[in-house]
């Protein structure tokens, strides 16, 4: 399999690449929508075609490239059934893995962050969007967020996977790229070790983190798949680079 890790460093976002050395057949794990024009070249450049793009969950701090992916090179939109989003071409659930070549994804619904949040499996690397960070996890204070969610979504899901399993995320804040699921286990200060629900849901209220600067515009914007909104204040330009100048969808 064709592996990339590659970083957005705005909203400290990864985007993950997987491709078949078979087929060319590729997928794009959380791309992010000022990004593309990264992306597409390093795709041209690996010789792949890009087939499907794949969110973990409905982000609130950046636009998705999911719909404008489709536009450019005519790839199939994937993400989250229980989100009912009118425009994914392939709705995700635990009953059907994401094939692309000979890559499979095994999907895990692992709610907390926000009730629709999906983790990926793919041979021993796990995909964990915001449900699991290195050292960390998501927030929990906001879109359906719920921290005993969380809790049993990690220690009863991703923490149950073989300790070798590579934990990928889909931020982190402090230049770290890869975990595992032994090392989360172990030592992760949130859910790690013999922490209790009460203590994660003490810890997680006691955060009181401000207010994401970016979620008015997202959370819409991605429910549509990935549409810059209109009249996005000067300060928020980046988020959108150039696709701010015409709201397509």
């Amino acid at each position: 399999m064709i592996f990339r890790q590659l970083f957005e460093p705005l909203s400290s976002t990864y985007t993950y690449l997987l491709g078949c050395e078979d087929t060319g057949a590729a997928v794009l794990i959380d791309p992010v929508v000022n990004a593309i024009e990264r992306d597409l070249a390093l795709i041209a450049a690996l010789r792949l075609r890009l087939e499907i793009t794949l969110d973990t969950h409905i982000h609130a701090d950046h636009i998705t490239a999911a719909r404008h992916l489709k536009e450019r090179v005519g790839s199939r939109i994937a993400a989250p059934a229980i989100d009912r989003l009118p425009c994914v071409d392939v709705p995700v659930d635990e009953s059907r893995p994401v094939a692309v070549g000979s890559v499979r994804l095994a999907p895990l619904h692992t709610p907390g962050h926000t009730d629709g949040h999906f983790a990926y499996v793919c041979g021993d690397r796990v995909f964990t969007g915001d449900a699991l960070l290195i050292d960390g996890c998501g927030r929990t204070d906001f879109q359906s967020g719920d921290a005993a969610a969380l809790y049993h979504s990690v220690r009863e899901k991703l923490f149950t996977l073989p300790d070798e399993h590579l934990v990928y995320p889909a931020h982190d804040y402090q230049g770290r790229r890869v975990s595992s699921i032994a090392q989360e286990r172990a030592r992760n200060p949130r859910l790690g070790g013999e922490r209790t629900l009460d203590e994660f849901r003490r810890i997680m209220a006691e955060l009181k983190l401000p207010y994401p600067k970016f979620i008015d515009y997202a959370v819409p914007g991605n429910r549509e798949c990935g549409v810059c909104p209109q009249g996005l204040p000067d300060e928020l330009q980046a988020y959108c680079g150039r696709m701010t100048e015409s709201r397509q969808g």
